[in-house]
């Protein structure tokens, strides 16, 4: 707030017109934003109860109109305010300012974002000094999902309350009362023991809990002094070099202390074997907005699915007039859009996240004149992405690698006879949608649709060209695996498989992708705009490799006997046991769908966490519920599981609300098996700033010893 108060030089985004340069504050009352310089002098302002959303990053309409700039995503925010709801998009010099800006602004919010609340903070505070009483303190935490017995409350207040003004609680008070209620006991007791007692930890406190706790090899006192220098805010403390309760809870808040593993934020896998060797995240109708009958078929999609890490698009092409094929879902109500726009937008977004080859699944229903037409406009947009004469195709018959075809776009399509004249009919060069789409020729495509009968269609498969790509239903798929699972395995241990969801899916629904990868099938293609369950399990699989598109397969997948349905699929081989400890939450929300909204009761959390792998590991376990507090509920609970394959596995972090009428969806986190840290760490759930899980992480073998990191 004092930095707030001193003010912030900023650039404010207006139209398609350059930035302008203006220095931001917050009023003494704590009470309006302003700026200068302003033709608007004093009224050149915005009230903080006017305030309805505070977004960090470039995500309003004005940031897009600045599409192309090179304006750092951490720097950016937009401030949603008064009755038409406008936006203020601002860019900061660093993080740290829009930070400071975004989390203050939050804050005040909480005290005055509804009528009821503003009302009653003007009752007490008549001559704008920022002064709030017990009642409007009792109101606010409620606001904040903290409910606490009134006496424990009224006790806190009248220690904070130290000034002459009895009764209110100033700005500085507040924040006295403020933490003590937020002081984390769980973090306080962790400290106290790696520091005997103490009311903070030296370097050697900091170095002990670092290695032992938190399995960090090597660690340095200089590491340790670089630590304290960034997350102590007492001065006293940095001084003596020692790290207090506040400083340890801001390091453990820190990305230092997220769950998720930071070397996997980026590309840390073997990129060099075969094709066949990966996971690949594919993406099905692709230009489809919503369902398959009637939405919008949309360009931009494109764009959207390829930056979010998408490897695989769909392409449905049909004639369309004047001759330019067009892409939409045959026989249907959706829009219509150019192929041609399609291509340019692939050229333009294909390798702008990651460089690392994209693949065109064609799904081709046009005339030869047409298909002619797409040839050309394939060639003349991407080039040398579409040449691959410097790509080494003779290594033993393997497919090439994704290192190897960096920056490259391989199409997926189904091959004209060489005899086909220009007057065939669509029937007579391409397939329907229907699981047989892709480049087998006849032959292939009645082996792969007899595989349910036939027992030796793996090994007639066998003789199929490396290159070729069969793509078939989720129906199919599931009979094959149903009957001849490790057969399926051995498949894609040389030639790539696609899987989509049946046509009976008509509102563009998911299936569930896991059984599928368990397979070893290397493209599970989802309905990207569907959101949900299905493909937060996707997002969660393809973060682990720097979300590159492509994830290697565990070697017993590659090579090999493996049958994913066995109740001991790898016999032998020792098994992994996590023992989670679901320690305390973190500021967790109300329901969405809250009838009540602020207004309404407090949650009763309770936290639920999912095994998502071999059908023999998937499990579930959920803690108790906790009573009236979503601000800091405390479990202490400890959940085992065992695992055969730990390396395919997702773990997935559900929190709910529980009441008379059931459970309510407070948000979740699902992260990868091979992703989890080790020790004590925060799961955020995801879409919310704050809302989060602390929980203790144990990885061992089935004999007890801890596996090595």
């Amino acid at each position: 707030m004092c930095t707030m108060q001193t003010g912030t030089q900023m650039t404010k985004l207006k139209g398609k017109k350059k930035g302008l340069v203006r220095f931001f504050y917050l009023d003494e009352h704590k009470s309006c934003i302003r700026w200068r310089p302003s033709r608007k002098h004093d009224k050149a302002k915005i009230t903080i109860d006017s305030i309805h959303e505070v977004c960090e990053g470039k995500k309003s309409e004005i940031f897009q109109r600045y599409a192309e700039s090179r304006f750092d995503p951490n720097c950016c925010f937009s401030i949603y305010h008064g009755d038409r709801v406008k936006s203020l998009d601002l860019v900061s010099t660093n993080g740290d300012d829009a930070r400071t800006w975004i989390t203050g602004l939050k804050y005040l919010m909480a005290g005055i974002s509804d009528e009821d609340s503003l009302a009653k903070r003007q009752q007490a505070d008549k001559n704008g000094d920022g002064n709030l009483s017990l009642r409007e303190v009792l109101k606010l935490l409620r606001k904040l999902n903290v409910k606490l017995p009134k006496q424990k409350v009224v006790e806190m207040f009248q220690k904070a309350d130290t000034d002459d003004n009895q009764g209110l609680l100033a700005f500085e008070e507040f924040c006295t009362f403020y933490k003590m209620i937020s002081t984390r006991r769980g973090l306080y007791l962790i400290m106290l023991s790696y520091s005997n007692n103490k009311e903070f930890m030296d370097l050697n406190d900091l170095v002990h809990f670092m290695e032992n706790e938190q399995k960090m090899v090597g660690v340095t006192r200089e590491y340790c002094m670089e630590t304290i220098s960034q997350f102590e805010p007492c001065p006293h403390n940095l001084q003596n070099m020692v790290l207090g309760i506040d400083g340890f809870t801001n390091y453990m808040r820190s990305p230092a202390g997220d769950i998720f593993n930071p070397e996997h934020h980026f590309v840390h896998q073997d990129m060099t074997q075969p094709l066949c060797n990966y996971f690949i995240d594919s993406s099905h109708n692709t230009y489809l907005t919503g369902d398959q009958l009637l939405s919008e078929s949309r360009v931009d999609m494109y764009a959207y699915v390829l930056q979010a890490g998408c490897r695989c698009v769909e392409v449905d092409c049909w004639d369309g007039p004047d001759g330019e094929p067009i892409i939409h879902h045959g026989y249907t109500l959706t829009s219509k859009i150019l192929f041609k726009d399609v291509i340019e937008t692939i050229n333009k977004y294909a390798f702008t996240k990651n460089p690392y080859p994209v693949i065109l699944s064609i799904e081709n229903h046009c005339t030869v004149p047409q298909q002619k037409k797409m040839a050309e406009y394939l060639v003349e947009v991407l080039q040398e992405k579409v040449d691959l004469s410097t790509v080494n195709m003779n290594e033993t018959r393997k497919m090439p690698s994704p290192e190897l075809l960096k920056g490259k776009v391989l199409i997926k399509g189904k091959k004209l006879p060489m005899n086909i004249d220009d007057d065939a009919e669509e029937g007579d060069v391409s397939d329907e949608d229907s699981g047989e789409e892709e480049e087998e020729d006849e032959e292939d495509t009645r082996i792969i649709n007899s595989v349910c009968l036939n027992q030796y269609v793996f090994w007639l498969a066998a003789y199929m060209s490396s290159w070729q790509v069969s793509s078939l239903n989720e129906s199919i798929v599931n009979q094959i695996m149903a009957l001849k699972p490790a057969q399926l395995v051995r498949f894609n241990q040389r030639q790539l498989l696609r899987v989509y969801p049946s046509n009976y899916r008509v509102d563009s629904s998911n299936f569930n992708p896991q059984p599928f990868w368990n397979a070893g099938i290397h493209m599970v293609a989802l309905n990207y705009q569907t959101e949900g369950r299905m493909l937060e399990l996707n997002k969660a699989k393809f973060s682990t490799n720097g979300n590159c598109g492509y994830i290697l397969k565990p070697k017993c997948m590659n090579q090999g006997f493996f049958n994913p349905n066995l109740e001991d699929p790898l016999p032998g081989q020792k098994k992994t046991q996590l023992v989670l400890k679901i320690i305390s939450g973190q500021q967790l929300p109300k329901p969405k769908d809250s009838m009540l909204g602020d207004r309404g009761e407090v949650i009763d959390p309770s936290v639920e966490v999912e095994i998502i792998g071999l059908p023999v590991d998937c499990c579930k376990q959920q803690t108790r519920v906790v009573d009236d507090n979503g601000f800091n509920p405390m479990w202490e609970e400890t959940m085992v599981f065992s695992l055969h394959m730990a390396q395919i596995a997702l773990v997935r972090f559900q929190v709910w609300d529980n009441d008379s009428l059931g459970q309510k969806f407070i948000g979740q986190r699902t992260i990868a098996f091979i992703s989890m840290m080790p020790g004590y760490r925060h799961v955020y759930l995801e879409g919310m700033e704050e809302a989060s899980i602390f929980v203790h992480v144990a990885v061992h073998d089935v004999s007890g010893k801890v596996k090595p990191d």
